[in-house]
């Protein structure tokens, strides 16, 4: 006789996490699978001088705050420290270095393929986020072999890295961060494909995200006018130490990166340089192919869904990017639909 579990979360990530939070409180059964060998161990593998952008009052999950001065910004370790914290007070039955191969649908429940078991289950909650598989050109293998090419989930500090310039291509708050610190020992460009648009961290006094809070930008869902406007416009960088770097051309500015011609990196104005490294922040693919359920529209991109809840009887996804709000994909918000899923798995529970 197989035990077949009421729930089978995917993940133990701050998003498996908060989705246990509120199973918890329920009468269901459940599990949570990470294939880690222990919590926030993704965090604790980022680069050193990872800081969050997000201050501590907006950075902690349903029921536990995260310690410290509120106004302040954590740091990528503590982060990790707080999620392990967190597994602990709520006494969550997390299974670590479990590697969740396969999961197929049989009639009505689902059968989970690991290294080492076979698990049954009703339901399964897919909570292993949207950071998976580095996005790196195709082209970056047309680099010479001399040149240290690392993504942004490989780059620990500016010791791993051959003396002379660095390319750092991606947009966002990491690459932001990166360009910054390795400016410091090397020369450094940065390779974005949109306008660069600054945020400070704070105004009057008051975090950014308190304004966004009281202006109802952290409370918009995905489909409303402030959060389709936000969603069509280029990543913010939060803090202006990039923006000096680049005033003092400390940082370069580069267009898109385009190709590599003669061992030249060629960008989107034609312009070319030759670099000693490049750091790859260009993100992440998202990979669900290993979900073997039919009609899963978009394995491999985007999930067909609404507000996680898929059209396939019992497959939920929590943790992505806009599931419902600005905050779905981060620590600030995950909360709000894991509840929502947790009401919808009670809800079927019921039926």
């Amino acid at each position: 006789m197989f035990m077949i579990y009421d729930v089978v979360v995917i993940g133990a990530g701050q998003a498996g996490l908060s989705m246990g939070y509120y199973l918890m409180q329920t009468s269901l059964t459940f599990i949570i699978l990470d294939n880690h060998s222990e919590i926030g161990q993704v965090w604790r593998k980022r680069y050193d001088s990872l800081v969050l952008f997000t201050p501590r009052a907006y950075s902690s999950l349903p029921g536990l705050g995260l310690e410290g001065d509120p106004t302040g910004f954590p740091t990528k370790d503590e982060i990790a420290d707080y999620l392990e914290r967190y597994a602990k007070t709520f006494d969550l039955p997390i299974h670590l270095n479990c590697h969740v191969q396969k999961v197929q649908k049989e009639n009505d429940s689902f059968i989970i393929f690991t290294g080492n078991s076979i698990i049954r289950t009703k339901k399964v909650v897919v909570a292993s986020g949207p950071f998976q598989t580095p996005n790196i050109p195709p082209f970056a293998k047309k680099l010479p072999n001399h040149v240290v090419q690392l993504h942004s989930s490989e780059y620990k500090n500016p010791s791993q890295l051959n003396e002379g310039s660095v390319l750092v291509v991606g947009g966002g708050n990491s690459g932001a961060q990166i360009a910054v610190e390795v400016s410091k020992y090397y020369e450094t460009y940065l390779s974005i494909g949109s306008k660069v648009r600054f945020l400070p961290l704070s105004l009057a006094g008051k975090s950014v995200f308190w304004w966004f809070d009281k202006l109802g930008m952290l409370h918009a869902d995905r489909d409303s006018w402030i959060g389709k406007k936000v969603q069509n416009q280029s990543d913010l960088i939060f803090g202006y130490e990039l923006k000096e770097k680049i005033k003092n051309r400390a940082v370069k500015l580069k267009s898109r990166t385009k190709s590599i011609v003669q061992n030249e990196i060629e960008f989107e104005d034609l312009s070319t340089i030759r670099v000693e490294n490049v750091i790859w922040a260009t993100g992440f693919i998202r990979d669900y192919s290993w979900i073997d359920v039919k009609n899963l529209a978009g394995a491999t991109v985007d999930v067909k869904h609404h507000r996680g809840i898929t059209e396939i009887d019992g497959l939920y996804f929590l943790g992505l990017p806009w599931q419902h709000r600005r905050g779905s994909a981060l620590l600030l918000g995950v909360g709000e639909d894991a509840a929502y899923i947790a009401k919808s798995l009670l809800s079927m529970k019921k039926l």
